[in-house]
């Protein structure tokens, strides 16, 4: 089973609504444990593209 990519960092971000600790969706986190192996999977290939640059 896939980790979750949680960091204990839950601040929403209210212009992109993504939790800025591990860029997940509100409706991602909360469906996390009963998504299947592959769906986690496509989630966490989606994460470091959520992640703002930084200057």
């Amino acid at each position: 089973m896939i980790e979750s990519p949680c960091i204990k960092v839950c601040v929403i971000d209210p212009a992109s609504r993504l939790c800025t600790g591990c860029w997940r969706t509100l409706d991602e986190i909360a469906a996390w444990s009963s998504l299947s192996t592959e769906a986690r999977r496509r989630i966490m290939a989606d994460l470091p593209a959520r992640k703002p640059r930084q200057p």
